[in-house]
């Protein structure tokens, strides 16, 4: 009997099926894993917006953790929206009990600039959630919200890497994607992400596709790192193939309805 790699995600609902734990069980589910989840939070969500969120009490998180974990158990954890400081030193507890890889996504804002952590809760992340980290998956807005530093250009990407590792994670993932593109200048035709543990590094290239429906990208890119790495990839092997799958995705994102629709998650099974 063939058992699939288990994979946990702890993050928040996404009720248009975009981002959150909806795209980490798809993400999870198209590269060959048993998705199981911790919801920490559920949001009104579409596509122009979070209309509302609501956190979990923390016994109830501690309670799905233990559930899944005591009996199942898990080969790989994937993080995402923790809203409070309460919930970001509840999780890292329960992580750091853990000994399998662990993806932590340091959510901060929504794909439509909507907050999802208090300003109360980053110390919690820096100093608890982060040392918890095999990867820590930040995009450029969640490495100035961390760290202070404004990205503006490929070169500054070195320097928030070394700023993220030294919260403790064993490797950063610094994703390049919004960084301004200039037309006929470098990266004009591709999207850049920086993977470091402070010693080797490793620079991803893909094609940027014109295409604004990239809901989701964040949570799919940080679960399908966890999907591999349950496979047994390493850490550069599981973000390359990672790195595929999500540029596959948003080349296939989809509209839904009046605003941002969501990358595909099914692409691979449609040729």
């Amino acid at each position: 009997m063939h058992i699939p790699p288990r994979v946990l995600t702890v993050a928040g609902s996404d009720s248009g099926g975009g981002a959150g734990i909806q795209a980490d069980l798809k993400t999870m589910l198209a590269l060959g894993t048993h998705g199981m989840s911790v919801l920490t939070a559920v949001t009104a969500q579409n596509s122009l917006g979070v209309q509302g969120a609501w956190e979990l009490p923390a016994d109830a998180v501690r309670a799905q953790f233990r559930s899944v974990v005591d009996d199942i158990g898990v080969q790989a954890v994937k993080t995402g929206m923790l809203a409070s400081p309460e919930l970001v030193e509840t999780v890292a507890e329960l992580l750091a009990e853990l000994r399998v890889p662990v993806v932590i996504d340091p959510v901060g804002v929504s794909k439509h600039g909507d907050a999802l952590l208090a300003a109360t809760a980053l110390d919690a992340v820096r100093t608890k959630l982060l040392p918890t980290a095999t990867v820590a998956t930040p995009n450029l807005d969640e490495v100035t919200q961390l760290t202070g530093l404004r990205v503006d250009e490929e070169a500054d990407m070195r320097r928030a890497a070394a700023a993220i590792l030294d919260f403790g994670p064993r490797w950063a993932l610094i994703k390049g994607g919004h960084l301004p593109v200039v037309p006929g200048g470098a990266g004009a035709d591709s999207a850049v992400d920086l993977l470091t543990d402070g010693t080797e590094e490793h620079w991803l290239r893909a094609p940027r596709h014109d295409n604004r429906h990239t809901h989701g990208t964040g949570c799919t890119l940080a679960s399908a790192v966890a999907a591999q790495l349950a496979k047994g990839d390493t850490v550069p092997q599981a973000v390359a193939a990672a790195k595929d799958y999500v540029t596959g995705a948003i080349a296939g994102g989809f509209r839904l309805g009046a605003g941002i629709g969501p990358v595909d998650h099914g692409w691979r099974s449609r040729g």
